[in-house]
């Protein structure tokens, strides 16, 4: 009966086979299936994790690259036949080895942020000391003075120079409190409508730019600090409408006048491009991005020795003028606002970036040497350029440390080095060299602290010299006024490599700030008179500087890669970040 019924229900010979085949096809679904299932299951248990695109870092060697990069800039005829150049350029095993650092570095964790967090708290710490310092002993005053527990201002009324000056780094550290008795003091009882000459340079970076920076990171609708800063814009900006375009060093505030001056320093009239070019934006002021754009037209058409550029622009011709080329004083910040104007915007000026290569080139043609016992990498300067047959000098002012950071940042652009040109392979080589340096001009210090000015030896020391390294520190150098230069440098190497090292160093620096140059009774800090002396001498003056850029760039050292970071900012030469931006 029950098979009557089975073919009863499956019918005909042929829809049997059909109904046979099907579900053939059914169980050979649910077993391929379930194979895959396991495959898929074993493979993400036992495969191993995609390739590290580092691994392949190690592997780049652009030999053909690079030596056609040192065939070009070897042909360029020396614009003095009587100096012998040092020629620098990266090793094979330096090249080598960069590989090997920033492929180790990126693929190992950092430290714990507990660590860091504590080490940031205690910068933050020490902000609020130095800014608590100054408010109970010279709140509103331009200049603060530690030991007397003064203050003093740079005009009879004063133009809000200390407070305008740290006010973002308050703001950055979360000192809210602080940052509002700052803000309030500024727009409240702070006018620009006074008699007064100030330093254009001093008064752009350090007042303009920690204007601009606290109206951005407070969320760009303070337009309190905006007017202040437009007010001041416009009284500066007067200095720059002279013939050439070439301002004198110094503005008045109250006056169509115009103190005249034959001689500008480079470095002054050639760093205050970003600040007024940010405001410009900001504002729709076009009058300020074309003052300090005719500026450069002047510079970038002057003559130059192969790049490189005189300490002085004579006003009235505009052409470079003075005796000696260097990256420290009067010349620095010049080469410096090559890379971050171009950077400023997104990199769409590229006249600026070509004229920042050509400066490097020359840097590493006639500057970079090499001590012989260290082996420290360092940049000395040319004096006697009046006379045709300058002459090469073994020193490097503290000042020239910003350069590790900048040749790192325009090798980079601000992001981890995983595909970039030969070029910019060696500016990271140097960048990690000189910054080598920079660390050791504290660390071999009695006080672990650098000399405002280094000496390096050239030959090797005799077997009864007491001082068996390559620095030498002469008596008018000894002191240090709390700069930040090297601790930028830190920073930007920091963020860019990965390696942890930097950070390390930084800390032992910051210890020995807080060790030697930190007052007791709620003083602040100090200068001091000489870094081979312990204990040392104090200067009665807490440098703007120290707040502004020192202790900032040590917060952020300390802290979160991604705290104001380097693809979307640029730090002027007060180590205020301002935003990048398009004109359009």
């Amino acid at each position: 009966m029950f098979s009557l019924s089975l073919r009863r229900l499956l019918g005909t010979r042929n829809k049997r086979i059909l109904l046979f085949l099907l579900l053939l096809v059914l169980l050979a679904f649910i077993y391929h299936s379930h194979s895959r299932n396991n495959s898929e299951t074993l493979e993400n248990e036992t495969a191993a994790p995609p390739p590290n695109p580092w691994l392949k870092f190690a592997d780049h060697l652009p030999t053909e690259e690079y030596d056609a990069l040192l065939t070009v800039r070897a042909s360029r005829p020396s614009p003095w036949t009587s100096l012998t150049t040092p020629n620098w350029q990266a090793t094979e095993a330096q090249q080598r080895s960069l590989n090997r650092i920033i492929r180790n570095a990126l693929q190992h964790p950092e430290a714990t942020q507990e660590t860091w967090q504590a080490r940031q708290d205690r910068v933050v710490g020490a902000t609020k000391y130095a800014w608590d310092a100054y408010r109970r002993n010279a709140f509103g005053c331009d200049e603060y003075h530690p030991i007397s527990r003064t203050g003093t201002n740079n005009t009879r009324q004063g133009v809000g120079y200390f407070v305008a000056d740290v006010l973002d780094t308050l703001l950055l550290m979360g000192l809210v409190k602080e940052y509002n008795e700052g803000r309030n003091f500024l727009v409240h009882h702070v006018s620009y409508d006074q008699p007064g000459v100030v330093s254009l340079f001093e008064t752009t970076i350090r007042v303009l730019g920690g204007l601009l920076a606290a109206f951005h990171w407070s969320g760009e609708s303070d337009h309190g600090l905006l007017d202040l800063a437009t007010d001041l814009g416009l009284r500066l900006a007067k200095s720059m409408n002279t013939s050439t375009g070439i301002p004198p060093e110094t503005a008045i505030l109250r006056s169509d006048g115009m103190p005249y001056a034959s001689l500008s320093s480079t470095a002054e009239v050639a760093t205050l491009q970003l600040e007024f070019r940010y405001l410009s934006k900001l504002t729709h002021h076009t009058e300020f991005r074309t003052a300090v754009d005719r500026i450069m037209d002047v510079l970038l058409q002057a003559p130059k020795y192969d790049g490189l550029v005189p300490i002085y622009v004579n006003a009235q011709t505009g052409q470079f003028a003075g005796d000696d080329i260097r990256l420290g004083s009067r010349g620095d910040s010049y080469y410096e606002y090559l890379l971050k104007q171009w950077m400023q915007t997104g990199q769409t000026e590229p006249r600026y970036r070509e004229e920042y290569d050509r400066a490097m080139d020359g840097v590493k043609k006639f500057l970079v040497e090499v001590t012989p016992m260290q082996n420290l990498t360092y940049i000395g300067e040319l004096t006697g350029l009046l006379s045709g047959t300058p002459v090469f000098k073994p020193k490097m002012d503290h000042l020239v440390c910003f350069l590790g950071g900048n040749l790192a940042l325009g090798a980079t652009k601000g992001n981890t080095p995983l595909d970039i040109s030969a070029r910019d392979r060696e500016d990271l080589i140097l960048a990690r060299e000189l910054t080598e340096t920079c660390v050791r001009m504290y660390l071999d210090m009695p006080l672990g602290l650098s000399p405002e000015i280094a000496h390096f030896r050239q030959s090797p020391a005799s077997p009864d010299d007491p001082n068996q390294g390559d620095i030498l520190v002469h008596q008018a150098d000894r002191h240090n006024i709390l700069r930040p230069e090297t601790i930028e440098s830190l920073l930007l190497l920091w963020r860019i490599t990965g390696e942890d090292k930097w950070r390390e160093y930084g800390w032992v620096i910051f210890e020995n700030f807080e060790k030697w140059a930190k007052m007791d009774n709620g003083g602040g800090f100090t200068g001091l008179r000489d870094v081979t002396e312990v204990p040392p001498k104090r200067e009665d003056k807490m440098e703007t500087f120290f707040v502004a850029e020192t202790l900032k760039y040590f917060y952020l050292l300390f802290g979160s890669a991604d705290k104001v970071p380097l693809t979307e900012y640029v730090f002027n030469t007060e180590a205020h970040p301002l935003p990048m931006f398009s004109w359009e």
